[in-house]
C-alpha cells in the first residue's frame, strides 16, 4: 500500500533545499519504530466510540486533506486538499495523483461538495496546494494560504465564501518568506499566521488585515544566529494561538539547540525546535528549546501548534523524541522515541504529559502525532498520531491533563483500508459534540488520497464562539444547532438581545452587568452551554479628577468592572483601589505614578485608558 505523510506535502520537486530534506528523511528513530509498530496486532478501543467515514477522496474531488477542518456558520465543515482535481502536474505535483488541490465542503451526513479547484486561473493566480486548512472568520468567510502561485513556489492567502467564490488576497513575495500557512483571526480583527522557510530563508511570522494588507512581525533565525537558529526555524502550519493575554504562541519544528547531533542530523545548523511567544508587535521570546541533552526525553520536532487549555496552560505534541527505551517486562525492553505530548506554561516552563509512543511490544498507542492537539468539552485533550496503533494506520487518542492516554480508534482496520489511514492534521469538535478530522491517505482503495471521518465519543452538544472577548454593548457570533425557537441567551445568568440567524447560528449582543463566565442559550431541545469562558473585557468611559499628586481618590466610571484585579498607572504601579459597583472603581494614586494613561484589568482582559492622568507634584 502506498501511503503518503502531510509532512511530505512541505517538498516540491523544484526544491532542492536541504533543510526540507532533512524535514522528511526519516531518521534511524522513526524506521525502527515504524517497523516495531508493523507489526503490532492486538486490537485496541473503547466499545463506545463509533467511527464513520464521511467522504472519500478520489482525484476528482482532491487528494490529501490538509490541516484542520472549520466548522462555518451552517453547521457544515471546510478544509482544503493538497493535491487532485485540476490536473497541472508541471506546476502543483504534489499527492497521490497529481492536481493542485481543492477546498471543499463536507456535511455531518458525508455530502462532499468541491467549492474551488485551484489553479483553475490563468498561470495559476489562484495559488495551489492549500497546506493549512481555513480559518472562519468573523465575516462568515473562510481564509487560508496555498503554496503556489503562476509558476514560482511563493504562495497566495485568499478569501473564500460558504458558497465557494474565492478571492486572493495576498500574493507573498520572498520578503515575508514562502508558503504561508494556517491563519488565526486576533481579537484585533486582523489575521496572524506563518510561513515555512526555504532556499536559506529560516520562515516568518505576519499580520494581514481582511483587506490585504501585510506586516512582517519577525524573520526567524537571522543571519546573525547562523548556523544554530536558537530562535527556531520553520514555523509550523497551525503554529499561532492567541492566548489571553493577547500574545501569540506557536512552535518551530527547527532550530534551538543547534549543534546536538541528537535531532540535527544531517546538518548541525538546526536543531529539534523550540516553543515561542510573540507580541502583537513583533517582540519574539523563546520559551523553550526542544533536546537540549540527549536522549531528547522531552520530544523533538513540534509538528504542530498549541492549544491553551482552560488552565492557562498551553499543550502540544512532538513527532520524535520521548522514552527512548522502556523495560516491559524483567528481560525485555522496546524503543520508543516517536513523539510527545507536552505542556506548557506562559512564563516557559514544560512538562512532558506522555512521551510513550512507539511501544509496540507494551501496547499500541501510535507514534508521531503530526496534528495538535483540542481541549473537548469533557476538558480532556483529544489528537491524532500518523502511524502505529493495532492496524497499522494510526489512531485518535484521549489524554487527561494529568497525561493519562487512551487509545479511542485505530486505522484501517477495514479491507483496504477503507476508513482511511495517517491522519496528520488537529481535529475538531462539533457543536454536536463530536470530534471531526482528516486522513491524510487511505478511502478509495485505488487512489489511497484519504478520507474525513467523524469520531462519536458520547460527548454532548455546545455552543462555541468565533471569537470569545468582547465589551459590553458588542457582537458575539455563536455557533450551534437547534437554535431556531431559542428563547433565552445569558452571560453567567444575565440575560442578553440576541438574534437567531438560522437553525446553527445566532448573534447576541454583551449585556450590561455581564460577567466572564460561560454562556447559556436555552433552545426548544434544552439549554446548551458554550465550550469555553467568554471574556467580558472592562471599558473605561470617564474618570475624575484628570490630575493630581500620588494619594489623589480617583472616581473611574465605565463597564465590566465587577472582578477587577488591578489599576496600574505607569511605571508598573498598582494603585490600591475599591470597586464600588460594575461600572464604578475608586482608585488612590500611588506614590511613583507618573503621567500617562493606566490600565484596569479584570478576568476578562485588560483595558487602558483613552485620556492620560496627569500626576502631578505635592
Amino acid at each position: 500500500m502506498t501511503t503518503t505523510h502531510i509532512q511530505e506535502g512541505f517538498t516540491f520537486s523544484t526544491t532542492p533545499a536541504r533543510k526540507r530534506e532533512n524535514m522528511n528523511q526519516l531518521s534511524r528513530w522513526k524506521t525502527a519504530c515504524a517497523i516495531f509498530l508493523l507489526c503490532a496486532a492486538t486490537a485496541i478501543g473503547a466499545p463506545a466510540q463509533t467511527l464513520t467515514t464521511l467522504a472519500t477522496f478520489n482525484g476528482s474531488n482532491g487528494t490529501n486533506p490538509a490541516g484542520a477542518l472549520a466548522q462555518g456558520l451552517d453547521g457544515n465543515f471546510y478544509g482544503t486538499t493538497i493535491g487532485g482535481s485540476v490536473q497541472v502536474p508541471f506546476l502543483c505535483g504534489y499527492g497521490t495523483i497529481p492536481g493542485c488541490g481543492t477546498v471543499f465542503k463536507v456535511t455531518p451526513a458525508g455530502t462532499l461538495t468541491t467549492l474551488h479547484s485551484f489553479c483553475s486561473e490563468p498561470n495559476c493566480a489562484d495559488g495551489g496546494n492549500a497546506l493549512g486548512g481555513v480559518t472562519l472568520a468573523t465575516d462568515g468567510n473562510f481564509y487560508g494560504g496555498t503554496a503556489r502561485t503562476e509558476y514560482e513556489p511563493l504562495g497566495t492567502i485568499f478569501k473564500i465564501t460558504p458558497a465557494g467564490k474565492l478571492s486572493t488576497v495576498y500574493s507573498p513575495g520572498e520578503s515575508i518568506g514562502w508558503y504561508p500557512n494556517a491563519l488565526v483571526q486576533a481579537t484585533d480583527g486582523n489575521f496572524y499566521g506563518t510561513t515555512l522557510g526555504q532556499y536559506g530563508d529560516h520562515g516568518s511570522i505576519f499580520e494581514i488585515t481582511p483587506g490585504g494588507t501585510l506586516t512582517t512581525l519577525y524573520n526567524f533565525c537571522p543571519i546573525s544566529e547562523v548556523p544554530y537558529c536558537p530562535d527556531g526555524a520553520d514555523a509550523t502550519p497551525n503554529a499561532l494561538v492567541q492566548g489571553t493575554d493577547g500574545n501569540f504562541y506557536g512552535t518551530a519544528p527547527l532550530g534551538g539547540n543547534g549543534g546536538n547531533p541528537a535531532c540535527s542530523f544531517p546538518d548541525p545548523a538546526y536543531g529539534c525546535g523550540t516553543v515561542f511567544k510573540i507580541t502583537p508587535g513583533g517582540t519574539l521570546t523563546t520559551l523553550y528549546r526542544f533536546c537540549a541533552n540527549w536522549p531528547c526525553n522531552d520530544g523533538e520536532e513540534p509538528a504542530a501548534g498549541l492549544v491553551q487549555g482552560t488552565d492557562g496552560n498551553f499543550y502540544g505534541t512532538t513527532r520524535n523524541g520521548g522514552y527512548l527505551w522502556a523495560q516491559c517486562s524483567s528481560n525485555k525492553f522496546v524503543y520508543l522515541g516517536c513523539g510527545t505530548v507536552f505542556k506548557i506554561t506562559p512564563g516557559g516552563k514544560l512538562t512532558t504529559l506522555y512521551g510513550s509512543f512507539c511501544y509496540p511490544q507494551c501496547g499500541t498507542n501510535g507514534g508521531s502525532p503530526m496534528g495538535g492537539l483540542i481541549q473537548a468539552t469533557d476538558g480532556n485533550f483529544y489528537g491524532t498520531t500518523t502511524i502505529g496503533g493495532a492496524n497499522g494506520g494510526g489512531t485518535v487518542f484521549k489524554i487527561t491533563p494529568q497525561g493519562t492516554l487512551t487509545t479511542l480508534y485505530s486505522f484501517c482496520a477495514q479491507t483496504n483500508c477503507s476508513d482511511g489511514a495517517q491522519p496528520s492534521s488537529t481535529l475538531v469538535q462539533g457543536t454536536d459534540g463530536d470530534l471531526y478530522g482528516t486522513t491524510s491517505a487511505g478511502g478509495d482503495a485505488t487512489c489511497n488520497c484519504g478520507t474525513a471521518f467523524r469520531l462519536t465519543t458520547g460527548l454532548s452538544p455546545f455552543v462555541r464562539f468565533i471569537r470569545d472577548s468582547r465589551k459590553v454593548g458588542q457582537t458575539v457570533q455563536i455557533l450551534g444547532q437547534g437554535f431556531t425557537g431559542t428563547t433565552i441567551v445569558s452571560f453567567s445568568g444575565t440575560p442578553a438581545a440576541f438574534t437567531v440567524k438560522s437553525d446553527t447560528y445566532l448573534t447576541v449582543t454583551v449585556p450590561a452587568g455581564a460577567t466572564t463566565g460561560l454562556v447559556t442559550v436555552a433552545t426548544p431541545s434544552g439549554t446548551l452551554s458554550s465550550n469555553r469562558i467568554f471574556r467580558v473585557t472592562p471599558r473605561i468611559l470617564s474618570f475624575s479628577p484628570t490630575s493630581g499628586p500620588a494619594g489623589t481618590s480617583v472616581v473611574i466610571t465605565g463597564e465590566s468592572f465587577t472582578g477587577a484585579k488591578a489599576v496600574v498607572f505607569i511605571c508598573g504601579k498598582a494603585a490600591s483601589f475599591t470597586v464600588d459597583s460594575d461600572t464604578k472603581i475608586t482608585a488612590i494614586v500611588p506614590a511613583g505614578a507618573t503621567t500617562g494613561k493606566f490600565n484596569i484589568s479584570n478576568p476578562g482582559g485588560a483595558v487602558a485608558s483613552a485620556a492620560i492622568f496627569t500626576v502631578t507634584s505635592q
